[in-house]
């Protein structure tokens, strides 16, 4: 049995009580309550759950305007189900208050009569219209809340999720992980001043926790959930009723003034290992605001804003999916896919790292002017990927040793026009730098959302670091997609990526998303860039087709070569080929690590280091001079990203944020 608030009905007199009976089949009952009088039933619909082993319902809730029932089973899956009777709605609520216009009616005053279960015969047995299978694993779903037209359901398997309905079918955007060892999530309350209470059991104890502040508000042991309980909150009060050992235990808790004040908010509980610019939004009223991403080592990514007026930065999203560090970030945007609406951004986003796990979302981000950051942000979970998942599925795992290392991927980058004439592919393709010294290509297809590895290669035969990618486009409008890889011994690898793309995209085709990976030829060239490794590349093609590729290392020094990319002339470099057509080398410019560079101008160079030094530096005959250096504030720096702004009166701004330990901007 449960009870779910009947949209369109008050909910202090009026409620829908949901039954599970033999054979999977579930009852919807109306039932109101007047003072003085005995309750009234109305037997409303009758709805069949899926088979499986422990088939009844564990929660619902109604869609009033779509009229729909959306309930969680014992089995971890959310159904959808019609909830529209021959008499429709607005007649239900009638008969309700007017009980002689309706013979189905029923008046229990004297005794509980079964006759109202008589007439289910005469409604037809529903079949779920949508279903989610095991949503929530195997234990179940514990609640189904409907918040600004959005589905958000909590199992106990420590994820609540967020879904949304589209043509009467359910579709999951994402999945949030509140905190570690809250594995019993029961419910979601949304209060009034914005913030989300996750509600669950840990070990003995209920825990309430907050979204906004990421921290326990309450922690009251209670035995564990395998009990009755409820709680209530209110501006005055919190209360917690529970039973224990038989007995009624009530937890009072009255609210006092928060003695605590906030100086400054963390974005991360750990450091910043990756940042990267979404874009601009405007909004009518406010400053324009930057959009960026950040990934941490406490296995999160944010999505938020940074104003340059305010100087605050404002979190608009949280990523918890991974199981690991996340080290590297990547955005997909076609020309197509750059806005939609009138003021808006749109990008497939990739984040990878820790246990070889690369995730993708959908970030649609639009102004919004009534928010505090001025920026709406909707995040839709599209694939994922990992290379150990055959691993996690295998029976007594834990008697074998597990051969392979656990590899981390520590760069990303999208492979740029991949949909073309000469490629009419849905599909796009991801280039990932790996630390058990391979580089690896996946092919992403967004509608049925698949993550597939296409291709690989262990040249190196030491851990990547970094991994670039260029588009090179011939006179004849003839594209060809090139790869550069940088490894720990200083090496740096360029590699002609268009046969095995164009071979991944007909395989794909054919046997509709599966494939076995595919072995990359070897590099075109390979050039010793450093002594060591190399922790910051950046690729710029030049007004003359040429391409300018700069790289950082570990012993503080900055390399930079041209490029060319030219046609064999004999028969042994038949095909493409890549020629050197200049090296520049300045070792020494920085006092440690260089982790952060860009080519701002095919003469203009910027480069960041863990020495906290940003400096700029121009090419000329031969060499690089430096032309002014910047202290930043950001301690033991990971990464460096730039974009450029022509303000109102022409001028030609550069700006670059730097994260590490925190994030700054300048």
């Amino acid at each position: 049995l449960s009870w779910a608030p009947r949209p369109g009905l008050p909910p202090d007199t009026a409620a829908a009580l949901l039954a599970s009976g033999p054979d999977g089949e579930m009852l919807w009952l109306d039932v109101t309550h007047r003072s003085g009088q005995a309750p009234w039933v109305q037997f409303m619909g009758r709805y069949l759950l899926p088979p499986c082993k422990q088939r009844w319902h564990t929660c619902a809730a109604f869609l009033s305007q779509e009229e729909l029932l959306i309930c969680g089973d014992r089995r971890g899956s959310l159904l959808l189900f019609p909830c529209s009777s021959s008499s429709g709605w607005a007649a239900e609520s009638t008969s309700l208050v007017d009980r002689d216009t309706d013979p189905v009616v029923e008046d229990f005053s004297n005794e509980l009569e079964p006759s109202c279960l008589l007439h289910k015969g005469a409604l037809p047995l529903e079949s779920p219209l949508s279903v989610l299978f095991g949503l929530h694993g195997k234990t179940g779903v514990t609640s189904v809340t409907i918040h600004r037209g959005y589905i958000y359901t909590t199992g106990r398997d420590g994820v609540y999720r967020q879904l949304r309905l589209r043509d009467q079918q359910l579709e999951v955007l994402q999945k949030h992980r509140p905190c570690k060892g809250l594995q019993w999530i029961e419910e979601l309350h949304f209060t009034s001043d914005g913030d989300l209470l996750v509600l669950g059991f840990h070990a003995d104890n209920f825990v309430v926790w907050s979204s906004r502040t990421g921290e326990s508000i309450h922690c009251i042991p209670c035995g564990g959930g395998h009990r009755s309980w409820s709680y209530c909150s209110s501006p005055l009060a919190k209360v917690f009723a529970f039973i224990k050992s038989g007995d009624v235990m009530l937890y009072h808790c009255e609210a006092e003034p928060c003695k605590q004040q906030v100086l400054l908010p963390s974005l991360h509980g750990r450091e910043i290992t990756c940042v990267r610019r979404l874009g601009a939004v405007e909004v009518p009223g406010h400053a324009t605001v930057n959009v960026f991403v950040t990934g941490s080592e406490d296995t999160t990514a944010c999505v938020l804003v940074l104003s340059e007026n305010s100087r605050a930065a404002v979190p608009l999203a949280r990523l918890s999916d991974h199981i690991s560090s996340v080290r590297t970030l990547a955005f997909a945007m076609e020309p197509g896919d750059k806005s939609f609406g009138d003021e808006g951004l749109s990008a497939l986003l990739f984040s990878a790292g820790g246990r070889a796990q690369i995730e993708c979302y959908r970030l649609l981000c639009t102004g919004d002017a009534e928010s505090e950051s001025a920026v709406a942000c909707q995040v839709i979970h599209v694939a994922s990927h990992r290379l150990d998942k055959h691993w996690e599925k295998k029976k007594n795992r834990h008697k074998l040793v597990k051969m392979d290392p656990e590899t981390r991927y520590m760069s990303l980058s999208v492979v740029p026009g991949t949909s073309t004439k000469q490629l009419p592919t849905p599909w796009k393709f991801l280039a990932a730098a790996c630390s058990d010294g391979s580089v690896r290509i996946f092919g992403l297809l967004e509608a049925a959302q698949k993550l597939v590895l296409v291709a690989e290669s262990f040249h190196h035969q030491r851990c990547v670091l970094k991994v670039e990618t260029f588009l090179h486009t011939w006179a004849g409008g003839e594209r060809r997609h090139f790869l550069c890889s940088a490894a720990t011994d200083g090496s740096i690898a360029f590699w002609d990526i268009t046969g095995p793309i164009v071979d991944a995209a007909d395989a794909l085709h054919q046997a509709e998303g599966e494939m076995q990976p595919l072995a990359l030829d070897a590099p075109l060239v390979t050039i010793m860039a450093h002594s060591c490794g190399v922790n910051s590349l950046h690729i710029c093609e030049t007004p003359e087709g040429w391409y300018l590729v700069a790289s950082g290392s570990d012993d503080g020094s900055i390399h930079v070569c041209l490029l060319e990319v030219a046609l064999g002339r004999d028969e042994a470099t038949a095909g493409t080929c890549l020629q050197i057509l200049e090296r520049v080398s300045r070792p020494c410019a920085h006092a440690a690590h260089v982790t952060g560079i860009r080519v701002l101008q095919p003469d203009l160079l910027l480069s960041a280091s863990v020495d906290q030094r940003l400096t700029l530096w121009k090419q000329c005959s031969g060499e690089l001079v430096p032309l002014s250096t910047t202290f930043f504030h950001v301690p033991d720096l990971a990464e460096l990203d730039c974009w450029e702004v022509v303000d109102a009166g022409g001028e030609l701004r550069y700006y670059c944020v730097l994260c590490g330990q925190g994030l700054e901007m300048l």
